[in-house]
Formats: structure tokens, C-alpha cells, sequence
């Protein structure tokens, strides 16, 4: 659960997450180095069949990365490789490939989003520096650093491993000044500081009195509002005074919160210049968020916008004011709509230059440039500076100019109706040379892979470009890229179904979406895996144990296994609505019934475990516990720990080996196509302490990596 701790100058764009690469749950993406030849020993019985596309080239390190526009609109910053480890590179904004490289990270690198997709750094306000947080191999424990991009100096300003520290606020009027948030006392109650960005030093503004999970100050540094939890599972929202004191004016109740809680949402918030109103989402007596202007003096609220079938997706402010300018939706795909008449122009105009959907991801301070990203299912993105003055639009680059002209496979977005009601608004992917006429049907039954996304509750699956699933393709398999009741984005009823129904009915919409591909003649019912990290490695694990002959096999990368042991990051009070109470007897047994730990002695089918060590959100006894009970029982089951890594994979040698032995080891229960393990272990820190025999090739991989010096 993510509440409001953050003021983001950028749009949200969801969907940059998923076109970095599908990548799967802030994954990194492969070192292009490590190329194979050999094929597989899977017989390929179809002469028609294309080329064999080694992962290294599908799931290559995307060359730009994150794209923002400086203030003054002189310079293009992106992440990029290098030396296969991302950095960050400047470019004059009329230069944009003639980019150089302004750190020089060699482990880990920079990471361009958070597990939302939502960008996590940014440039000062001077154009002369870029700031931007770094943890410790993966646990979420944020440092701010900060790089001059003309000498190179770099400075961590909050060395402090164990602690987190964000920037909520700046200032254009004091630049070298910001307001932090920092969890140095507790680690879900964070206090106020003001961070000198030359110096490093810091003072503190507010110390946390108690359940305030996060604090909104304005333009000018200013404590404004708190957020934090009440005793009915709701939050308070909360004016500060110039003493600091507390005067609660808005509440958001239990029902209403998760809707208000997706990364989408807590990242609108907004004060106007003279912060007399606030923006924000809002779904009291509605069921879509509607966006809305807070008078904060008389709680008046003025609808803005809103979207009858979905929540919306985004907001474009101007810059410098705050003031809204547009308002995207997002049912099966994203489209911008004005709320100022001033951007009419412009949206008309990005309409017809953009051959997808497309997004602004970046704006100068005088809000004359943004930077666009245009995206389809099947081309690699395109990022493109706009002038709005001139109204022309001059490409910047592709993502992954490796990946332009392969043929890729269109997402064709399908709805499948619940027995109460909701409509599960999800994504198909097809191998082309099975859909000649791209109609989102196969000539014949497929092999498919169930893809379930993570949060649950912030995240979606959606139309975008995903190399992970062209990926699975071109291995010969269709995809399902589903959503389920607890998703993000479609509404509060369908965010609210979620609750009590981990394991039960959100596990049921995947069955039913399984069930259509079967009826709609797409899937082949004896060849059905599911994939998934985080909550979706959960979704997995309860597929495997509790519905053992409907999946083929599985892969969960850092899924929990017992709800009865609350996650770190879980709020007990809020989470117990949603899943059920560990403090109380029959609130364990209810957990006890949805903890695929408890169903791992029935598991029938190969199932394939990831695991980082420092993994801050799904500790590592999580999957250590179900492994053993699996192993014990006789399962088919691997397991890939990989001590240096977090809540998912961010070292490329990592995330190559990891996704290497799971083609392999789909190969082995779909019977799909697949290049041998090879070197894919090399430079990876993976560990298999249990079933290596298991997928074809691996042990020989081990003992190849451990001869290396």
C-alpha cells in the first residue's frame, strides 16, 4: 500500500514501467554481451517458423531510458549502459544521441523508476545538476545523491544505509534547498527535515508525532498537510500550522482509500500557486476517481474531471503554477483530454504526430518544450520534444533502436465478465506467424502463459510495448496479460473486491479469463503456465498449490508464501481490512486458508522460485519456507536465490541468468523453443540450493561459474 508521501513534477506515466521492458517487476534488462548461438534440443517442426531471437537481443538493455528535458531546456538527461551498468547521460536538447555519461556506477547503477514506474529522479533547478536516490543492493533504502553534469562531481548528501530518505519538496527561489522526508526512528513514521543540496546538511522542520505516514509542503518549503491512518482503517488529512499544530478537515474513509492509494493517485496532489486549493483524486459517492479542487478554508470541492468507466491516469500541470492542464484516461488504451483551453492546440496536435498512445514525460519551466513518449504494442517507444510555440514535433530517439523492424505482435485488449458483474479488462499476445491476419486468434490451440502483474492494488495490466512478452512470443507462446479485481484503475468497487479475496476470488478471475482463451479455441488446456512477481509470484504460488491441474507449471519471482507473517511494508491496521487480522484466532485461520504455504504438499507441477536476499518487501524466509515444504514433498521445484538482489532483479547479469533458465525450463513443460543455458550464469550471483537438476543444462552452468575466479 502506497499513501501520499511524494510531489512529483512530472505527469504519472504508468506505462513507462512496462515499456522499459515487461522486464518483469523492476527487473533489469540483459547485457546484449552474453550472446549464444546453439539452439535448443527442442525440435522445431515448423519450417515457417522464424528466427530463433537470442533473449540478449529482445530483452537488450534499452539505450535511453527515462528522457527529461532540463529546466531551461538546454540539455536531455537519460539513463543508459554503461559498460552494461545504468548511468546517467546529458545531451544538448538539439543534440539528443551525442550524449555522454555523467556517473560512472559500475555495480547496480541508477534506477530510472520506482516498483510503480513512476520516475525517481530529476533535474535541480539550476540545469547544471541532476538529483537522484541510490540504495543499498536493492532494499529500498534511498540515499540523495546529487551530480553536476559539466565537472562530473558526485555527492551522496544522506549517506545512511538502513534509513530512507525522499524529497517531497523544492524551491525555485532557494534551489540549493529541499524538504526530506526521513525514517531514521521509525521505519513507517517518517520526520520532516530541510536538506541543504551543497552542503548536505539538514535541519529539522517537524518531528512525526505519531500515524502520520506522510507530509505535503508547498512551493516555498512549507509544511502545508499531513496524511496519516485513524482508528476506523481510513486517513485524516490534516492542515499545519505555523506552531505545528494539527486541525484534521478532510477524511477519507476505509472504503474510499484504496482507490486513493494507486501510484496514479498519490502523485496528482497538488497545491495551487497561491495554495488556497488543493488538487487531488476523489471518489466519495462515486465509484471512478473524479479529480477535484479542494478549498481548503471552506472544504468546498469542485469536480474537474472524470471518467465514468475508469479512473483517470493522469494529470498535466504547468510547471511553474500548478495549474491543471489535462487529464488522460485509460480503459484498454490512453487518450488526453483538456481541462485549460490553452492545450486544446496541442493535444489535437500530438493526436497526429503520435503514431500510439502517447504520454508527457518531462517539461521545461517555461512549459514551451515537453517531452513526449509515443507508444504501440509492437514498435519499440519513441521519445520526441514537442514545441508548442512552433507546434512541430523533432524525434529524440527510440528506446531500443536494436529492436526497430523485428516483427513484433499486437496487444489485443479482451473483456471477460464476472458472475458478479465486473468486467476483467486484459491484454492478448500472440506469436505472429500463428495470427497472419493479427484478428487476436490463433489458427490453432496455443501454448499459453498467464502473465499476472504485482501490487495488486497499484498496479494494471495495459496496452504498451513489452519486450518481455515479445520475448515469450517468439518462444512459441501466446499470452495472457490479465487483470483482476484488485487491480488499478478500474474503479473503487473493483479495487474494493480485493478485499478477503486474496487466494480466493482474485485467484477465480484468472481461472474464468483461462477458461474463455479455452472456449475462444486460443489456449491449449494442457499447456497452461502462469508467471508472476510479487503479489503476482503469490497469485502463482496459489495457482500451483491450490489449483494443481489447471497450470503446467509456474514461475514466481518474489512472491509471498504465508500470509499469516505480515510483510515489513504491510500497515497491520489497513492491511487486516484487506486480508484478513493475524491478531486475532479467527483471522489467522482465515489467513491460514489463503497462504499457498499451507497447499504446498499438493502441488502436481514443475514450479520455477526466484528470490532476492535483500528483499525488503518479501523477505527472503518466504520463499525459503515453501521451497522446503515443496522440495520435501517431492515437487519438481527450483530455486534461484540471488544474494545481492532486492524485491526483484535490477543487476543485468542477474535478471539474464534468471529469465535464461526460465526459457529453458517453459521449454520443459510447454514444449516451446529455447536456447540452452550456455554462459548465461556468467557475471550473475545466482545461487540454486535446490533442484538445479532439474532444468536441462543448469548444473553444468553452476559448475562452470563456480571454476571462475
Amino acid at each position: 500500500m502506497r499513501l501520499v508521501t511524494n510531489i512529483h513534477r512530472s505527469v504519472v506515466n504508468r506505462t513507462f514501467l512496462l515499456s522499459m521492458a515487461l522486464c518483469l517487476f523492476v527487473a533489469g534488462c540483459i547485457d546484449s554481451t552474453h550472446q549464444s548461438n546453439n539452439s535448443t534440443d527442442v525440435p522445431v517442426t515448423t519450417a515457417e517458423l522464424p528466427e530463433l531471437l537470442p533473449l540478449q537481443t529482445l530483452l537488450a538493455p534499452a539505450e535511453y531510458v527515462a528522457p527529461q528535458i532540463s529546466p531551461n531546456g538546454r540539455w536531455i538527461s537519460y539513463i543508459a549502459p554503461l559498460d552494461g551498468v545504468p548511468n546517467f547521460f546529458v545531451a544538448p536538447s538539439d543534440q539528443p544521441k551525442s550524449g555522454q555519461a555523467v556517473t560512472s556506477f559500475t555495480d547496480r547503477g541508477v534506477q530510472a523508476t520506482d516498483i510503480s514506474g513512476v520516475v525517481m529522479y530529476s533535474w535541480h533547478a539550476d540545469s547544471e545538476h541532476i538529483i537522484y536516490p541510490v540504495d543499498y543492493d536493492g532494499d529500498e533504502n534511498w540515499d540523495i545523491h546529487i551530480v553536476n553534469i559539466v565537472s562530473g562531481e558526485e555527492r551522496n548528501l544522506t549517506p545512511s544505509p538502513g534509513i530512507k530518505t525522499q524529497i517531497i519538496a523544492s524551491d525555485r527561489n532557494s534551489p540549493n534547498e529541499v524538504v526530506i522526508l526521513v525514517n531514521e526512528r521509525h521505519p513507517m513514521l517518517p520526520d520532516v527535515y530541510r536538506l541543504n543540496l551543497q552542503t548536505g546538511l539538514r535541519e529539522n522542520i517537524l518531528m512525526n508525532p505519531g500515524k502520520v505516514l506522510g507530509f505535503l509542503a508547498d512551493d516555498n518549503l512549507k509544511l502545508r498537510l499531513a496524511v496519516a491512518i485513524n482508528a476506523e482503517g481510513g486517513i485524516d488529512i490534516s492542515r499545519i500550522s505555523d506552531d505545528k499544530e494539527f486541525d484534521t478537515f478532510m477524511q477519507i474513509s476505509a472504503e474510499d482509500l484504496p482507490a486513493l492509494t494507486t501510484s496514479s493517485s498519490q502523485k496528482i496532489i497538488r497545491l495551487n500557486q497561491s495554495n488556497e486549493h488543493l488538487y487531488l483524486y476523489d471518489v466519495e459517492g462515486r465509484d471512478t476517481t473524479a479529480f477535484i479542487s479542494l478549498n481548503l478554508s471552506s472544504g468546498e470541492k469542485k469536480v474537474i474531471a472524470q471518467d465514468k468507466r475508469a479512473d483517470l491516469a493522469g494529470i498535466l500541470y504547468e510547471p511553474l503554477t500548478n495549474k491543471p492542464l489535462a487529464y488522460a484516461t485509460n480503459w484498454t488504451r490512453t487518450s488526453w483530454h483538456a481541462i485549460d483551453s490553452s492545450v486544446a492546440p496541442d493535444i489535437e496536435f500530438l493526436n497526429q504526430a503520435a503514431e500510439g498512445d502517447w504520454n508527457v514525460v518531462s517539461q521545461t519551466d517555461d512549459n514551451n518544450k515537453w517531452i513526449v513518449q509515443d507508444m504501440l504494442s509492437h514498435k519499440p517507444v519513441r521519445f520526441f520534444i514537442y514545441d508548442r510555440i512552433r507546434k512541430s514535433s523533432d524525434q529524440l530517439f527510440t528506446s531500443t533502436p536494436a529492436l526497430e523492424g523485428l516483427p513484433l505482435s499486437k496487444l489485443h485488449p479482451y473483456i471477460v465478465q464476472t458472475d458478479d458483474g465486473l468486467d476483467l479488462v486484459s491484454y492478448l499476445l500472440l506469436p505472429p506467424w500463428t495470427d497472419p491476419d493479427e484478428d487476436g486468434r490463433p489458427s490453432e490451440p496455443l501454448p499459453v502463459i498467464v502473465l499476472v502483474h504485482g501490487g495488486p492494488s497499484d498496479e494494471r495490466a495495459q496496452f504498451a510495448y513489452g519486450p518481455f512478452l515479445h520475448w515469450l512470443a517468439n518462444r512459441g507462446y501466446g499470452i495472457l496479460y490479465v487483470n483482476f479485481r484488485g487491480s488499478a484503475g478500474f474503479g473503487k468497487a473493483y479495487m474494493n473486491g480485493q478485499t478477503r479475496e486474496w487466494g480466493g476470488r482474485m485467484h477465480q478471475d484468472i481461472l474464468d479469463q483461462v477458461d474463455w482463451a479455452i472456449r475462444e479455441e486460443i489456449v491449449d488446456p494442457a499447456k497452461v503456465a502462469i508467471l508472476g512477481g510479487s503479489y503476482g509470484g503469490y497469485e502463482v504460488l496459489v495457482a500451483m498449490t491450490m489449483t494443481p491441474e489447471k497450470f503446467a507449471c509456474g514461475i514466481d519471482l518474489v512472491g509471498p508464501s504465508n500470509l499469516e507473517i505480515f510483510m515489513p511494508h504491510w500497515d497491520v491496521d489497513r492491511m487486516s481490512v484487506v486480508l484478513g487480522d493475524p491478531r486475532t484466532e479467527e483471522g489467522r485461520a482465515f489467513l491460514r486458508s489463503r497462504s499457498p504455504i499451507n497447499f504446498a504438499d499438493q502441488t502436481r507441477h514443475p514450479i520455477l522460485i526466484g528470490q532476492g536476499a535483500r528483499d525488503s518487501r518479501v523477505p527472503q524466509d518466504q520463499s525459503d519456507m515453501i521451497v522446503d515444504i515443496m522440495n520435501k514433498n517431492g515437487t519438481a521445484v527450483t530455486y534461484a536465490l540471488y544474494p545481492d538482489e532486492g524485491h526483484g532483479l535490477m543487476r543485468t547479469a542477474n535478471s539474464f541468468s534468471f529469465w535464461a533458465m526460465s526459457e529453458v525450463f517453459l521449454a520443459g513443460c510447454l514444449d516451446g523453443r529455447s536456447y540452452p543455458i550456455g554462459d548465461a550464469l556468467e557475471g550473475s550471483s545466482v545461487e540454486v540450493p535446490v533442484g538445479a537438476e532439474l532444468i536441462p543444462g543448469l548444473t553444468e552452468a553452476l559448475n562452470k561459474q563456480n571454476r571462475q575466479p
